[in-house]
């Protein structure tokens, strides 16, 4: 639902009495006074600044549908790599941050990648999601044979990283965090989320988990899995993490049409499109992304099915 800004009806005034042609001259003067502010009033109502502040953590201009299947979002993005010798917890990765400080802080992701992969397979997401305005970070496991469990610790670690000692962490509001990885590395994204519940958004991609059930997450939760997945099946893996999140969480299923177990790996507008909404929805809480998710995307070319809760609450 898009959001609009506020509106008002100027109250027509009329013009004092009197037989004088001065005080008729004054009449008109003071109406028309009153007609321009009246209409200042509305520009200023309607303005950028005044919507902004309804809600501070907005960033960037209004989203249409070809901005979120866009390759690149408003910001122009810039990265440092953070060795796997300077960091604790995790084995480090890449930072992908909006190069400007205009607009303030913004919202920060770490993504992990699956079972015996590395950061590599998940790096396209660093850029398109920091162009669209977030700090991104995409990171290398401990190992790449490390499980779920130790995937979610390690999510953690490196927001830990990213908010207290990273070199764009002034660049960051702490409060406003979320998680994504691929496979073990979305096993590992519910992981984090039941540990953290104060993460604003978890985006589990094909995700792989001996879990089935997961009634303990308090974090907005959209699953995305693949209808030709041999390795993590929707039936065994991604849609009992769903259906066993609480009913009454902001939370959405997404079946890719047409895609494998590895989709994710590739760069893919179906995923950037929904993972960008639902991050702006619930990191930002912007609702001007709420149209992209309610009502429920319907099957399509690239969506095989679409399930959720509308309208979002939080």
């Amino acid at each position: 639902m898009q959001e609009h800004p506020h509106s008002s009806t100027a109250t027509s005034v009329t013009p004092p009495t009197g037989t004088g042609r001065a005080r008729r001259r004054t009449g008109r003067l003071a109406g028309a006074a009153a007609a321009i502010a009246a209409v200042v009033g509305l520009s200023t109502l309607a303005s950028p600044g005044a919507h902004a502040a309804d809600n501070p953590y907005e960033r960037g201009p209004a989203p249409t549908q070809s901005s979120i299947e866009a390759l690149r979002g408003p910001y122009a993005v810039s990265q440092t790599s953070v060795s796997s010798l300077l960091v604790t917890g995790f084995g480090g990765g890449t930072i992908y941050y909006p190069t400007s400080t205009a607009d303030g802080t913004f919202g920060a992701v770490v993504i992990s990648p699956g079972f015996t992969a590395y950061e590599s397979s998940i790096a396209w997401l660093g850029p398109r999601l920091a162009s669209q305005g977030f700090v991104v970070f995409t990171i290398d496991t401990l190992t790449t044979l490390d499980q779920p469990d130790s995937r979610g610790r390690q999510l953690l670690s490196a927001l830990d990283y990213l908010t207290e000692r990273s070199s764009v962490r002034g660049r960051i509001d702490s409060t406003r965090l979320g998680v994504m990885g691929h496979s073990m590395g979305g096993g590992g994204t519910l992981e984090a989320a039941k540990t953290r519940p104060s993460l604003q958004a978890a985006i589990p991609l094909t995700p792989w988990n001996t879990d089935k059930t997961w009634p303990e997450v308090r974090t907005p939760t959209l699953i995305i899995g693949a209808d030709g997945d041999t390795i993590a099946p929707v039936a065994t893996h991604a849609e009992p993490f769903y259906s066993t999140l609480p009913s009454s969480l902001d939370k959405a299923y997404l079946e890719l049409n047409g895609a494998t177990h590895f989709t994710p790996n590739s760069n893919d507008t179906t995923i950037a499109k929904y993972s960008i909404s639902w991050l702006k929805r619930f990191i930002d809480n912007d609702t001007r992304y709420e149209q992209f998710l309610c009502p429920l995307p319907r099957p399509s070319l690239t969506i095989e099915e679409y399930r959720g809760n509308c309208p979002h609450t939080s």
